[in-house]
């Protein structure tokens, strides 16, 4: 097995079980891995460390896997983990209640560029980096044997699969293909996604708490959804009774998915706008009419992929929150969220305290969000936190 050594004093994060070595750690390689190869590393005293991935296309030069050196990283070792992952959350889906859930999440779940949602009868995948993809044959038919799905779907088109040098896929792994749209549950509440053209796996599983307890605040309010997709915090607030709710979406595929929703859980049509138009464009156009809303809720897509876009981003989601808050009166309710991993909460808070101070309202915070258990968080892999958001109210 090729080995590579680090540089003197660049052992540290190694040692606290951070998975991620960056290509300037790098002292020697000790044979010619390919992209997506198990290596063995070693300190600058020649001591094992880790195994791991190597890719020389990625910053991140090794992901690292497993720190006990008998423990070789083979199909044995892939069962073990997954098994794990899957059996963590296996009270989610235990009832009919719900049928969409995260079951691996890469990191969080020792499993580094590996991610696998479960809708229903099928599964979701996402092969994020070139050891993954090499070990894919292999966890595609233990998830097979462990689930034994309908189908598989690779939705490996994500960005990331270019920073590690292998090109985007698209398309059936294993067993059959999902229809364009399929049914799964979430809190009771009905949802047709369509894997194969949805906006990330399919769909946004990580906001299933959030949704349901910020409808807990929308009964008898009109509620505005922005970046709405296929409707999660518009539906939930509908089954919790909201008077009236508005979703926007520049989607013309959220928007139809979103009008099938409304309709497949027998939600009153006639207490539903449904507007496919840029947000930021929309929300000036609310505040020129002097539109005015009891709770506003802003999920944007991430607007800081790395922290080189953290500047940018924070205006943007400044005056994105200061366009959601001139739509709220005394006693209204801004849910606000970022999917953005460069975007710690603390600067968050920030970001919307200068929001509220531009649109002239003083607000409280009375809720922070976050992401859900089949989210987690390694403690030793804080990066892995990425969705936060904030419920605050304009006093």
């Amino acid at each position: 097995m090729v080995e590579i050594k680090l540089k003197k004093g660049k052992d540290k994060a190694v040692n606290q079980r951070h998975p991620w070595v960056f290509s300037g750690a790098l002292d020697k390689i000790k044979g010619k891995p390919e992209n997506g190869d198990v290596i063995r590393l070693l300190d600058a005293n020649n001591d094992f460390l880790a195994y791991g991935y190597y890719n020389d296309q990625s910053r991140v030069a090794v992901r690292l896997l497993e720190w006990d050196e008998n423990i070789g990283v083979d199909q044995a070792w892939y069962e073990q983990k997954i098994k794990t992952a899957i059996a963590g959350r296996a009270h989610l889906l235990a009832d009919n209640d719900t049928t969409a859930a995260r079951l691996i999440f890469s990191e969080a779940d020792f499993l580094p560029g590996l991610i696998v949602d479960q809708y229903a009868d099928f599964l979701s995948v996402q092969i994020l980096s070139s050891g993954i993809e090499k070990a894919k044959d292999i966890i595609i038919a233990v998830l097979v044997e462990l689930l034994q799905p309908k189908g598989i779907f690779d939705r490996s088109d994500a960005t990331a699969r270019t920073h590690e040098g292998i090109t985007a896929e698209n398309g059936l792994l294993w067993g059959e293909a999902p229809a364009e749209f399929i049914e799964v549950k979430e809190n009771g509440i009905k949802y047709h996604i369509n894997i194969a053209e949805g906006q990330k796996s399919g769909f946004y599983c990580d906001q299933r708490d959030n949704r349901k307890l910020l409808a807990s605040y929308t009964k008898g309010k009109s509620v505005l959804d922005c970046f709405s997709y296929s409707g999660g915090f518009s539906l939930n607030a509908f089954a919790q009774g909201a008077a009236e709710v508005t979703s926007v979406d520049s989607s013309a595929l959220a928007i139809e998915t979103l009008k099938q929703n409304i309709a497949i859980n027998k939600f009153d049509e006639n207490k539903h706008i449904a507007i496919q138009s840029d947000v930021n464009k929309q929300l000036r156009q609310f505040n020129d009419e002097g539109k005015k809303f009891d709770v506003v809720v802003l999920d944007p897509p991430k607007y800081a992929p790395s922290r080189s876009a953290l500047d940018r981003a924070a205006r943007a989601y400044k005056d994105l929150n200061r366009r959601g808050l001139l739509l709220l009166e005394s006693g209204g309710l801004l849910a606000t969220f970022s999917c953005s991993g460069a975007v710690d909460i603390d600067t968050f808070k920030q970001i919307i305290a200068w929001a509220a101070l531009d649109a002239g309202k003083e607000v409280q915070v009375i809720y922070q969000f976050c992401q859900p258990e089949d989210h987690p968080v390694r403690l030793s892999f804080p990066e892995g936190e990425y969705l936060k958001g904030l419920l605050v109210r304009v006093v």
